[in-house]
């Protein structure tokens, strides 16, 4: 199989490209110029210039390709640009579906978030048939990742074969540019360690790259798949990872209203926290889920928060990075 990928690159998407590469497919990436690749240097690939929000560069990429597998998105918790997430969540995900229209048995596997299933103030635990109700607009990525999968329905119900995964809150070796390791390595380091009331499903980087491609075999179009491992609390989250490392700071739980103003305080004023301020908003809430759907048609398994968390603190610490 010749796949072409979007993102691969990155956290995720380079996760995806080791195992394809692992089971002999062609892999063809699509590469900003300015794109870091470190991730990729040991890897068998070919190389597309281009850009997701450029449709003649995606078009060219996927020409020839038996299927596309779209992660492309911006990758930090500061990253919430309204016209970044527009250009690249949605805007790229059109051009990857415009593009797929014409090439008849092409499968796209749209990777979107947990994010755009749905989240509560108080413990819920949602599937993929639950209604997107978040009605918060700062929480910018949710509703570009919700607007794309809008996209994602419209292009299955004029023919695109295309199936939608939802990942949880990813952790894992690699995370280089500290996407999700920063919320470990911030419980690891703080003195007190503050958490507010929220919570998250956890999911193994290797667990949700094997999902994608069970998603491409296997998957449905039309249907979505949440990829994500245990919830756990943030103050279960920061308690596991004190107990991994054998330390006993005190943990403080921080209002969530004062958490939320903090934040939001500090981000505008750029006044420096303890914690990553653009967090707050999603920690501060809970983004629980049911990864029943995946485990029953993907035969997807998912690993324990712990083995999760260990493996990533193993890594951080193997950095001089806690």
């Amino acid at each position: 199989m010749r796949v072409f990928i979007t993102g691969g690159n990155g956290f995720i998407g380079s996760a995806v490209v080791r195992l394809l590469v692992r089971r002999g497919c062609e892999v063809v990436c699509l590469l900003r110029p300015t794109s870091r690749t470190e991730r990729l240097a040991d890897l068998s690939y070919e190389r597309v210039d281009g850009d997701v929000r450029d449709y003649d560069s995606v078009a060219r990429g996927m020409e020839g390709c038996d299927a596309t597998l779209h992660l492309a998105a911006p990758g930090s918790w500061g990253a919430d640009d309204p016209a970044a997430l527009r250009e690249v969540i949605e805007d790229g995900t059109r051009n990857v579906l415009d593009a797929a229209g014409p090439l008849g048995r092409h499968r796209v596997v749209f990777v979107s978030s947990t994010a755009a299933v749905s989240c509560s103030e108080e413990p819920h635990v949602f599937d993929e048939r639950a209604p997107f109700t978040v009605r918060d607009r700062s929480l910018l990525y949710a509703h570009a990742k919700h607007r794309a999968e809008l996209l994602a329905a419209r292009a299955h119900d004029r023919g695109v074969s295309v199936v939608t995964v939802n990942p949880a809150e990813v952790y894992g070796p690699g995370d280089v540019d500290l996407g999700t390791a920063r919320n470990l390595i911030d419980f690891a380091t703080s003195k007190p360690v503050l958490v507010c009331r929220g919570g998250t499903s956890i999911v193994h980087v290797d667990d949700v790259a094997a999902g994608i491609l069970r998603a491409l075999e296997r998957g449905q179009s039309g249907e979505r798949y949440i990829l994500g491992g245990d919830n756990v609390t943030i103050a279960e989250l920061a308690r596991l990872v004190q107990e991994l490392l054998g330390r006993h700071e005190r943990i403080v739980m921080v209002p969530r209203r004062l958490a939320r103003v903090a934040s939001r305080v500090a981000m505008r004023l750029r006044i420096p926290l303890p914690y990553e301020p653009a967090v707050v908003p999603y920690a501060t809430r809970y983004w629980f889920v049911d990864n029943s759907k995946a485990r029953r048609e993907l035969a997807v398994h998912f690993r324990s928060a712990r083995d999760t968390v260990a493996s990533t603190l193993a890594w951080l610490r193997a950095r001089a990075l806690i």
